[in-house]
Order: structure tokens, then C-alpha cells, then sequence
């Protein structure tokens, strides 16, 4: 669409895909298609362990945003403005800004890394190897090489082992 460009707006936390609903059933019962084309809760894959398990999951790129496709005007500003759920779009209120799509789909502030369910000081369990069944306190996590290192109590002292993050799991 001619003059179509992306805007980004602010939501409450958490509410972003009720809002990108409600102006999804707004550019239908206004039949506004061709004025606002698309609306997007950017998504990215992270990769997570939890209680040992390695899986991939989708979070939110921009957390308390969504964006919006749209020929600006305000009737759309209007539209997109009121939706309940919607705190503002991105810029001054007057004239919001808008991006290109390349700034919408990575956020450079976003997290590379894989998340655990445990951290430095917390209290593990080996879960596999010939250490299986050996508690530990986390001493250092190395994200570069996946490894965490742990204080096992072994041969009548302290111990540093290190082993992979699907290697242990976090004690309740």
C-alpha cells in the first residue's frame, strides 16, 4: 500500500497480544483494511534449560510493544490511539515515528543467551555422567562454553566440577 510505514506502539505489560487482537477487530468493524495492513508481536526463539531439559521457546522481541502497518492519518492514529490497552505510539504524540521493518525484527538489546533455572549460589543436583547424584553449590556459570562450574563436597573437602548446563539441575 502506498504510504503504508511501521509504527510501533506501546502497550501495558503482558497485554500485547490482546491489543494487536483488539485492533485486529477494529480494522474489521471499521472496515479499515486498507489503511491499516498488518499488525505484529515480533516473536524470537530462546533457547532455555529447566531441570536439566534443553528446549527452544518463543518470547517476545520487544516486550510492551507492538507494530503496527499502517497508512498514518488520523483516523488510523485514532483507531490504533484508543484501543484499550494501547498507552501511546513510539514518538512525539503529535507525529509518531516511524521505522523501517529491519529495525523490527531483532532487538539488539535482547538476550543471546541461553536462560537457566539456576544461578550463581544456588544449591544442584547432578543429573548425568559418573557424577550422577552428586549435590553442589554453583560457583561460576561460563555462557561462552555452556559449562557451570560447582563446589562438591568429595574425598573429605570442597571439590570444583565443572559439566555441561544440561548437566545439572536446580534443588528446591
Amino acid at each position: 500500500m502506498e504510504g503504508a510505514r511501521w509504527y510501533i506502539v506501546h502497550t501495558y505489560s503482558g497485554y500485547e497480544n490482546k491489543v494487536k487482537t483488539n485492533i485486529e477487530k477494529a480494522i474489521m468493524s471499521r472496515h479499515m483494511e486498507d489503511q491499516i495492513l498488518e499488525v505484529r508481536v515480533p516473536l524470537q526463539d530462546v533457547e532455555e534449560i529447566h531441570n536439566g531439559v534443553r528446549r527452544t521457546v518463543q518470547r517476545k522481541t520487544f516486550p510492551g510493544y507492538v507494530f503496527v502497518h499502517m497508512v498514518y492519518n488520523d483516523e488510523t492514529w485514532y483507531v490504533v490511539r484508543n484501543t484499550r490497552g494501547v498507552t501511546g505510539f513510539v514518538g512525539p504524540e503529535s507525529a509518531p515515528v516511524p521505522i523501517d521493518e529491519s529495525e523490527m525484527l531483532t532487538n539488539p538489546n535482547a538476550a543471546k543467551e541461553v536462560e537457566l533455572d539456576y544461578e550463581v549460589g544456588d544449591k544442584v543436583v547432578v543429573i548425568d555422567g559418573i557424577r550422577k547424584d552428586t549435590d553442589g553449590i554453583v560457583k561460576h556459570i561460563d555462557r561462552k562454553n555452556e559449562t557451570v562450574t560447582i563446589v562438591a563436597d568429595m574425598f573429605g573437602g570442597e571439590t570444583d566440577i565443572t559439566l555441561g548446563f544440561t548437566e545439572v539441575r536446580k534443588l528446591n
